[in-house]
């Protein structure tokens, strides 16, 4: 059963001279209950819209998104987003950052302490939690950001670009750490990349997008439970070379449009 349903979705922005740029039109989907759906393509293409749009913080020109089966109007707390730029409080301590969503819900001191430190153990930062954000690396604030979300046990995962001004030996850490903890704790959850590589290894679906459309579908067909070798298996690179002729077909059939 869809845990999200989108229908007939299109947003429309008006800039400052009064043009009207069309970021998605008409755009169908459906995301299962559990799925991990990797939303791919140029810059543009309105991947970020889509995002920003199922979690509330854009309201839709025209269509509808459901969560299970209740239209969503706004932000809301069973939707948890890690946004692509650092989302830190940088004067407060690593602990008291995952702390923040919880204050807000007003638990008990001693269950919002709790909670905070679950998280952090489970992103590795247990021994770092009463550091603060400047005297952490680019991966360790990522991971914090990832600990606040999730301490707020969100139904859905929003995640824009997360790991993008990453270098690849740590993005790649924090892919498979995030897959871990899913394995513990699964949430729905819609990934935006531009990166081929991190779509195929983290998802069960990629979602390719050009002009404000959906233009393609990949299913990925390994096991949920991966390790990082399978980035260099035979299935691995097709599927890579697959999606990198769909999306560079799509570039030139771009270009010849014009």
């Amino acid at each position: 059963m869809a845990r999200i349903q989108i229908r007939h979705l299109s947003k429309v922005f008006k800039t400052q001279s009064g043009e009207q740029f069309t970021a998605l039109a008409d755009v169908e989907l459906e995301i299962a209950e559990g799925e991990f759906m990797v939303v791919i393509g140029p810059s543009g293409g309105g991947k970020t819209t889509l995002l920003n749009l199922i979690a509330g913080l854009l309201a839709p020109t025209s269509g509808t998104i459901s969560l299970d089966g209740k239209s969503v109007k706004g932000p809301g707390r069973d939707r948890g987003v890690v946004f692509q730029q650092d989302s830190v409080f940088m004067w407060r301590t690593v602990l008291r950052n995952v702390e923040y969503g919880l204050e807000v819900q007003r638990l008990p001191r001693r269950e919002k302490r709790d909670r905070a430190r679950r998280y952090l153990k489970m992103v590795g930062l247990e021994k770092f939690e009463n550091f603060y954000p400047k005297e952490l690396s680019g991966g360790m604030k990522k991971r914090v950001q990832v600990a606040t979300v999730l301490a707020n046990n969100p139904e859905v995962l929003l995640m824009d670009e997360p790991y993008g001004a990453l270098d690849y030996a740590t993005k790649c850490s924090l892919q498979e750490e995030l897959l871990q903890i899913l394995q513990y704790e699964p949430k729905t959850t819609i990934f935006v990349t531009h990166d081929i590589e991190e779509a195929i290894y983290l998802g069960h679906r990629i979602v390719c997008m050009k002009r404000a459309q959906v233009s393609g579908e990949f299913v990925v067909p390994f096991p949920r439970n991966r390790s990082s070798e399978i980035r260099l298996s035979t299935e691995f690179v097709e599927l890579k070379r697959q999606i990198w002729d769909h999306m560079e077909f799509n570039a030139e059939s771009k270009t010849v449009d014009h």
